[in-house]
């Protein structure tokens, strides 16, 4: 049991004779840092029952009260009970924990024995892959992560449209513009994807070619055999172009779910519903009506019969169901598709109540420039490869300006770590209901709310611990940590494991990704005011001891949210 957790079940115990213990754990709070106390027990609540105010209460409460353990002191302010933490008891607690565990520390097993599937990326063959998939990818491989360390079984899974209007577009472009055959020395993957624009255009401009694409999407529906090599080429294209991607950010994915796998089984479930009747026709095309559900009417096969989004998802869902009979199925999907999801989900409850209560669309907005527009001069959408060189560009010329004695390959290897993690923080930092406004200066300012800046706090600790020449750190005395200072760094690396759980139980890595830049920021308030190396050879040893501490935290902390924590910057 961590400290934090600890010290709640000491505060638990020895308020069960005067409160019951669920309530306790409903109200015990923390305080605001000024306070000064660890946890609170507001006494509003009991004010109807005893007939007194607040304040009097946590008198009485507090009166009653000897404190013992990890707990200092008990003490009544205004409607409150406040419990303050003896804090060289928690210091040795939370650096002897964390010294220990190392790399395990902040984990846990509060979803041991549960399965949970997280689908994420859905990026699309024939199409580039852009900075709106660049959150996508960050928030999913690191609630992947999160997930994990918490005791969940994760299967990473990946859908992606390999048939559908985009592809018979790009398909349309290889064979009347290129005949074929790509141009030389070129990525194939990010090639399609400028076909598929290419063709895209033309279509929007010329009704004729976009008839005949429209006749190349019926073809592929029905399994033109002429069609399905080129088909099939295009599509290897993309996907080895995608898996050099999802190297960048960690992602490896148990399964690959393609909607010209689930386009005839979604076909044939919506004539099941149609059968039962839920599903009706109208006006040729089949509906599903949801009317009295306050949602509008779900569209689940065209007039025509070809499969749409819905016709596809239907089927999706089950043999996710069949194939890992996961507890949770987490579509990590943007907010447009919001309605969609709310429509899907409702349907499914209508005839399969249990698969929809395993379905959960994590939803995330748009990323923008601060322009207020996802493009550039050119007028197409960032694309993530122009992304990764623009911030390794800038990285590496911050690299060689902070540290120039060191060899080129070295400056090369951080600005790569400094780049991608700049990448992927600025795609977690916020929460996923709020659009990005992605700024270049922003996401590498190394003295901002920035992954560069934890970083280099973290080679910054690293340094601290070399120069010291400590290989392990056995023998020091927490007492001797009693600055208010090291007070709060401690007690802010003791709130790790509990903010990865909550991060967990909300399906919300954000919460990771404030939690390593607040205990970065209060590790330099330590590092600026409190010499290490040049103290007293105890507290010397026992600041060493925090250091590595830290050190270990930040690096756990990045490794969830898919960052690399560099020894050198």
């Amino acid at each position: 049991m961590n400290a934090n957790k600890k010290l709640q079940s000491e505060v638990l115990k020895l308020l069960q004779k005067h409160v019951s213990k669920k309530q306790a754990e409903e109200l015990l709070e923390k305080p605001p840092e000024e306070i000064g106390a660890d946890l609170a027990l507001p006494c509003f609540a009991f004010a109807k029952k005893y007939r007194k105010n607040p304040a009097e209460i946590a008198k009485d409460i507090a009166s009653k009260l000897n404190p013992s353990g990890l707990i200092r002191e008990v003490r009544p302010v205004g409607p409150y009970v406040n419990f303050y933490a003896d804090s060289e008891k928690i210091a040795s607690m939370v650096l002897k924990d964390v010294l220990k565990e190392r790399n395990a520390y902040g984990k846990s097993k509060t979803g041991k024995g549960k399965r949970l599937m997280v689908e994420y990326v859905q990026t699309n063959p024939y199409k580039a892959f852009h900075i709106g998939h660049v959150r996508n990818i960050a928030l999913g491989e690191s609630l992947c992560r999160v997930l994990e360390s918490t005791g969940n079984k994760i299967i990473r899974a990946n859908y992606q449209g390999d048939i559908g209007p985009h592809v018979a577009k790009a398909l349309w472009g290889l064979i009347n513009i290129y005949n074929s055959k790509p141009p030389k020395d070129v990525d194939k993957g990010l090639w399609i994807g400028e076909v598929y624009r290419e063709s895209n255009e033309k279509a929007s401009l010329n009704q004729k070619v976009a008839e005949e694409i429209d006749e190349i999407n019926k073809k592929l529906y029905d399994g033109d055999k002429k069609l399905l090599p080129l088909w099939k080429k295009g599509k290897k294209w993309s996907l080895d172009y995608f898996d050099k991607i999802y190297k960048d950010f960690g992602a490896n994915f148990d399964r690959l779910y393609m909607e010209s796998e689930v386009e005839k089984p979604g076909r044939k479930i919506v004539k099941e519903l149609h059968k039962k009747g839920i599903a009706e026709m109208s006006e040729g095309a089949m509906i599903v009506d949801l009317k009295k559900y306050n949602l509008p009417v779900f569209l689940v096969l065209r007039r025509d019969g070809i499969a749409l989004y819905s016709t596809k998802d239907l089927a999706l869902a089950e043999m996710q169901e069949k194939e890992y009979h996961p507890d949770k199925i987490i579509h990590v999907v943007g907010s447009e598709q919001k309605l969609h999801f709310q429509q899907l989900i409702k349907t499914i409850g209508i005839y399969n109540k249990k698969l929809a209560d395993k379905e959960y669309h994590l939803s995330y907005e748009l990323v923008i420039l601060p322009s207020g527009k996802m493009k550039s001069r050119e007028g197409k959408v960032i694309l993530y490869g122009d992304l990764k060189r623009k911030m390794y560009a800038l990285a590496l010329k911050a690299t060689k300006e902070k540290n120039p004695s060191l060899p080129v390959a070295q400056h090369k290897k951080i600005a790569e770590q400094v780049a991608l993690g700049a990448i992927k923080y600025n795609m977690i930092m916020q929460s996923p209901e709020k659009v990005i406004v992605f700024d270049w200066n922003q996401a590498l300012d190394f003295q901002g709310n920035s992954a560069p800046y934890v970083q280099y706090t973290h080679a910054r600790a690293c340094s601290i611990l070399k120069k010291a020449k400590v290989k392990t750190i056995k023998d020091f005395d927490p007492s001797l940590l009693v600055d208010k200072k090291e007070i709060k760094l401690i007690k802010t690396i003791s709130e790790f494991p509990q903010v990865v759980e909550n991060a967990a139980k909300d399906y919300r890595p954000h919460y990771i990704a404030s939690y390593v830049h607040n205990l970065a920021s209060i590790f330099n308030e330590f590092y600026q005011t409190l010499p290490v190396l040049k103290a007293d050879k105890n507290t010397a040893a026992a600041r060493l001891a925090l250091v590595k501490a830290t050190q270990i935290t930040l690096k756990n902390a990045l490794q969830l949210l898919g960052i690399e924590a560099p020894e050198k910057m």
